[in-house]
């Protein structure tokens, strides 16, 4: 079973410059002018007793910055090899391009937006992408806020991933976070808001639920998208909806339920995940939020019954996310979103107060879609396994093959 392990990077510009409007926004670009954390993510895989392929996709924030970082990966990339004693592949801005030009070529044009470096769906998708063109059986996506600890990870990733459970194939496995103290529970300290916006507890409802109680494989509803096993038959024909900004890790898992395929968690499986602060403001992570559930929600909502998916119900998803998938959602929002705008106000903070009541409004009609997710990913699946048979040709597939070893 060959198996590609595949981690994104993100990059903004100098600390010194910080972002600029038309800037991709990501949860903690690193600078360019830090190190980050990704050498760190290279250098722990040196525990790990089994072979693998490993690939580095390095994602600028804007399009101006795109050489810089292509240099700053590549470099990060070739000093932390030494501690793994192999090539890292490094798929950049420059591999893209050259991907693009052999569809092209190939009067295939129509695929090329299914290829991007913009979004985190659409680099999950690229983690997708690579592997299928190694002609790898398993995709093993990690994060580069990172560190693998056991050494045992990529033998309990082969264990179940392709084969049988109580008669129903698995197709992909989720391991989950160790949090840097310590344990696998979020911990943030409790504010009034929370009872309505209640989704660490919900959280961690479902982390006792699967993954602290057997039996160790268990059909979960959420996944985390730093530890994530997929097979060649799941990633050959679900993608990431890039319809979805952030929380594309779960929408993947629903997306494969809707085409009827499987996710299993191990509670076994596990990363020490040991991100940097966040720095932006509770009002917007809950924006986004709320974007990401909406958006969800439609997808559910407009589902209707095809020969070749499966109804998936909010309910499915308890206790988390399916709690964010329901009727009460606006209510939730509107009553912490009241709350934690007094919070802003008492705390001298007249902007976010405003911004955190501007999110009722946002949940009401700026973050409605338009069209139905539903349809939109019925057109999208047909459209990405096309492209995934096109390019397993074993001519095409070698051509893009160099495309990922060009320096």
């Amino acid at each position: 079973m060959k198996l590609a392990l595949v981690i994104p990077t993100y990059w903004s510009r100098e600390r010194g410059v910080g972002w600029k409007p038309g800037d991709a926004v990501y949860d903690h670009p690193t600078p360019l002018d830090d190190e980050g954390t990704l050498g760190r993510a290279i250098e722990s895989l040196a525990v790990l007793e089994e072979d693998f392929t490993l690939a580095v996709i390095a994602v600028p924030t804007s399009k101006d910055i795109e050489a810089d970082v292509e240099v700053k990966v590549r470099r990060i990339a070739r000093s932390a090899s030494h501690a793994i004693d192999k090539d890292v592949l490094v798929f950049g801005p420059s591999n893209l391009e050259q991907t693009h030009d052999i569809l092209l070529g190939a009067r295939k044009k129509g695929y090329g937006d299914l290829l991007q470096l913009n979004g985190y769906s659409n680099v999950r998708n690229l983690c997708l992408f690579i592997p299928h063109v190694l002609g790898s059986d398993v995709a093993v996506l990690i994060d580069d806020d990172e560190v693998v600890e056991d050494p045992l990870f990529l033998s309990k990733a082969r264990e179940f991933i392709g084969k049988e459970t109580g008669g129903r194939p698995i197709h992909g496995v989720g391991g989950y976070y160790l949090q840097p103290e310590g344990g696998y529970h979020v911990k943030k300290p409790f504010r009034p808001w929370m009872r309505h916006w209640d989704k660490t507890e919900r959280m961690n409802e479902a982390f006792d639920r699967f993954i602290g109680k057997g039996p160790r494989l268990k059909e979960t509803p959420f996944v985390f998208g730093g530890c994530m096993i997929i097979h060649r038959e799941l990633y050959r024909k679900v993608p990431f909806d890039p319809g979805i900004s952030r929380g594309e890790d779960i929408d993947y898992l629903i997306n494969t339920r809707i085409f009827g395929g499987t996710f299993y968690l191990d509670n076994r499986l596990s990363v020490r995940h040991m991100p940097p602060p966040k720095t932006h403001p509770t009002w917007m992570r809950i924006r986004e939020d709320i974007y990401r559930f909406i958006y969800e929600r439609a997808k559910l909502k407009g589902q209707t019954r095809t020969p070749r998916t499966t109804i998936v119900r909010p309910e499915d998803l308890d206790p988390y996310p399916g709690c964010f998938l329901k009727t009460d959602l606006e209510t939730k929002i509107e009553k912490a979103c009241r709350l934690l705008s007094q919070e802003y106000l008492e705390a001298g903070d007249k902007e976010g107060s405003q911004e955190t009541l501007k999110n009722i409004e946002i949940a009401r009609r700026e973050a409605v879609p338009r069209h139905n997710p539903f349809q939109h990913l019925l057109e999208l699946q047909k459209r990405w396994e096309s492209l995934m048979d096109y390019t397993a040709a074993k001519e095409t597939r070698a051509e893009l093959e160099k495309t990922l070893h060009h320096p």
